[in-house]
């Protein structure tokens, strides 16, 4: 018998083998953005869906469909041949697909945009019934459909062209000042400059001096003598712009200002408007990000009106949404706070005789994760959030009297959904660790049965797979659970000894393990999986997603608690029989660089080979609004910036050390780098250094294939 069950084991072990082989292996081009093949090996997804009303819209290459979810019935409304042939009649262009356009409306009207033009087209009589022309540099384009004016820039001003096609440049600024762009370097959730009122009647936008912000002294190389091409970059503890909201009315051509005060060391944040157009609020913001204010203005004067709700906190408070008024009810708005510990939402009433007043409507400790929109009907606000697990985005129905909440949707994966214009229906995509995508048609009422779209297919089948498992271990706080996902390498043999790479980032406002495809794994560690590394990652404390306690332990100390966390990732691949703990290398960019080097010098008898990606080395050297929230200034925290400031540990290098930066990286300017190169040669240690010429931040296109080759290779030479 027992030679029987030997002889099975060796037949099944012989044919996993063999199936093993015949799969075929990955390369770079099948792995990462900007290989010839990456996209073949998505998830399938369906493009061009939206909402008209509450028909869904199915835009193909050729044809613009509608779909009725109440009857299930589909219908061609109109395709690009013929579309292109009443553009044409007026010299307007054309469009290549329908995945970009909008019905706005309630009539049957298409929204087309041919680069140069902006058109609306009548469905049922087929006639182009207006146009608008968009000029040529026009950039942040802000179009409002219930006035047809468009907003634009151009260079640092501000232009708008109304529905009669009339032009006026509202702001004649010098260089230095910028209007209608996102100001104070995109954060607290800033990602746009201009502000149309919600019938359009008025115009809010940014007005950003950045006069007396220091030139950063980026260089272009691709000019026969180089060519300077300085940045406003304010680093930590130095002189930051100063931002004014301006306010245009198209109609008198006169533009004011909000009387908010001295603008120096403010952030101005969140804006939105009243539905009546008469009042503009904003979330203003100290330098010092622990005291933040709603302050309501006068739109037509420009005048305060009053101060409705501030937030103080002794590390920091970060707004990140504008309030929304409730549909149904101009007095009622939503405002988002983390002031319980978690991101939640907030009903503020503004009753004219009993003054206003606040009540909170959502909590427990996960976090609302957006606002996705109302069912005015059923008195509802659909969300997205964390209530089953830091690792999902779910949506939820909430009624706004009570709080209750009922779930939309499958109750696992990361969804992303869009509402119909009632709010009675939503197309819900959505991905799991087991779900390449599926994507449906759901009430929000929560009865009725699905409609699928899709169900894709798992797009790596036919591939020679790692095994990718997702666990928990405890932080360095001996209580706090923290995510892992562990790649092990492909046709894995567990008596054999694996090196292995712990993959980083872990700064704020960012999650490497998700409950999607695969736990989110990265096309470079299934490649490194199957060149026979054991791949980790985990999130530390300091990360997305889990409340402001766990992500605020870092303040004033970034580097210390996240690579406590790193090393109970360590402890746990050396627990591991299979990793050779001799061999262990760790790699990340931007913060995740900043980890790579600091955990390479720190723990220099561990880590033996370590890749750094645009990383900070020195927060003296980073940009204002991210560096003093998490450090405080220079001044305020010597010490802490003392402490992370990597030159300062140059000599204790042992391992092998490659930095790669973009020559005109504008997030980790190369003085980051190259300060620590002067260190290390100061010190005598030996660092390898890459740039890419031209590239930012981050290399795209044919430079990120060649970007993970020479990654790849460094770990292939130094720790294979």
């Amino acid at each position: 018998m027992k030679r029987i069950l030997n002889l099975l084991a060796i037949i099944l072990m012989t044919t996993s083998v063999m199936m093993a082989q015949d799969k075929k292996s990955f390369t770079l081009e099948d792995l990462m953005p900007g290989g010839n093949n990456y996209f073949n090996l998505q998830p399938k997804n369906i493009q061009g869906l939206r909402w008209w009303n509450d028909l869904m819209l199915k835009g193909e290459i050729d044809e613009l469909k509608a779909f009725n979810p109440a009857n299930n019935k589909e219908e061609t409304l109109i395709t690009r041949e013929s579309v292109n042939a009443l553009l044409a009649a007026k010299d307007l262009g054309k469009i290549q697909h329908f995945y970009s356009i909008q019905m706005p409306y309630e009539q049957k009207w298409l929204l087309l945009n041919t680069r140069k033009h902006r058109v609306l087209l009548d469905l049922d009589t087929k006639e182009i019934i207006w146009c608008q022309a968009i000029p040529a540099k026009a950039a942040n384009q802000d179009w409002n459909q219930t006035s047809r004016s468009l907003a634009y820039t151009i260079d640092n001003n501000l232009y708008v062209t109304t529905a009669d096609g009339k032009e006026t440049q509202v702001t004649n600024e010098p260089e230095g000042v910028l209007c209608g762009q996102s100001v104070h370097r995109n954060e607290f959730g800033i990602n746009g400059g201009i502000f149309w009122s919600p019938k359009g009647n008025l115009l809010a936008f940014y007005r950003m001096d950045q006069s007396m912000v220091t030139d950063y002294p980026q260089v272009n190389t691709s000019t026969r003598i180089a060519t300077l091409e300085p940045d406003k970059y304010p680093m930590a503890g130095m002189t930051s712009h100063k931002v004014t909201i301006g306010v245009f009315n198209p109609t008198t051509k006169e533009t004011v200002y909000l009387k908010a005060g001295d603008p120096t060391d403010r952030y101005f944040t969140n804006i939105s408007w009243s539905p009546d157009e008469k009042s503009i609020y904003v979330i203003e913001l100290n330098r010092e990000q622990n005291h933040s204010q709603l302050v309501r203005y006068n739109a037509t004067t420009g005048e305060k009106e009053a101060m409705l709700y501030e937030e103080r906190h002794p590390k920091y408070v970060e707004p990140q949404n504008p309030i929304l008024f409730l549909p149904w009810d101009n007095q009622k708005f939503i405002y988002q706070s983390q002031r319980d510990g978690y991101n939640h939402l907030y009903l503020f009433d503004m009753d004219e005789e009993m003054g206003i007043s606040h009540k909170q409507l959502t909590s427990g400790k996960w976090i609302v994760k957006d606002v996705v929109g109302f069912n005015e009907k059923a008195k509802e606000i659909i969300i997205m959030s964390t209530e089953i697990s830091p690792l999902q985005s779910n949506a939820y129905a909430v009624n706004v009297k009570n709080g209750k909440r009922r779930l939309i949707g499958a109750g696992e994966g990361v969804h992303r959904i869009q509402l119909s214009g009632s709010g009675k229906y939503v197309i819900d995509s959505y991905t799991a660790h087991n779900v390449a995508r599926n994507i449906h048609i759901l009430a929000t009422s929560g009865k009725g049965e699905p409609i699928n779209l899709l169900t894709a297919e798992h797009p790596m089948n036919a591939y020679n797979m790692p095994e990718i498992s997702l666990g928990t271990i405890k932080a360095a706080d001996g209580k706090t659970d923290l995510y892992y996902r562990l790649v092990k390498p492909v046709n894995f043999d567990a008596s054999k000894k694996y090196p292995a790479i712990i993959y980083v980032y872990g700064g704020p406002h960012a999650q490497n393990i998700t409950d999607t495809y695969n736990y989110g794994v990265r096309g470079w560690d299934i490649y490194m999986a199957q060149k026979g590394y054991v791949m980790l990652t985990v999130d530390n404390r300091g990360s997305s997603n889990r409340g402001l306690e766990f992500e605020n332990v870092t303040h004033r100390q970034l580097g210390v608690e996240e690579m406590k966390d790193q090393m109970k990732g360590v402890e746990l691949l050396k627990s591991l029989g299979y990793v050779d703990a001799n061999r262990i290398g760790v790699h990340g960019w931007s913060f995740g660089g900043f980890m790579t080097t600091n955990l390479m010098l720190t723990y220099n008898d561990t880590f033996k080979v370590g890749v750094a990606g645009g990383p900070v080395i020195d927060w003296k050297l980073y940009e204002v609004m991210y560096g003093e929230r998490y450090m405080d200034t220079p001044q305020e925290n010597p010490e802490g910036y003392k402490n992370s400031d990597l030159t300062q540990r140059a000599g204790d290098l042992k391992g092998r050390l490659q930095i790669i930066i973009g020559a005109n990286d504008p997030v980790c300017v190369p003085q980051h780098s190259i300060a620590f190169l002067r260190a290390c040669i100061d010190a005598g240690t030996h660092p390898d250094y890459f740039i890419y010429p031209g590239d930012g931040h981050n290399m795209a296109g044919r430079d990120r294939i060649h970007l993970h080759e020479r990654i790849t290779q460094y770990f292939e030479d130094f720790l294979k």
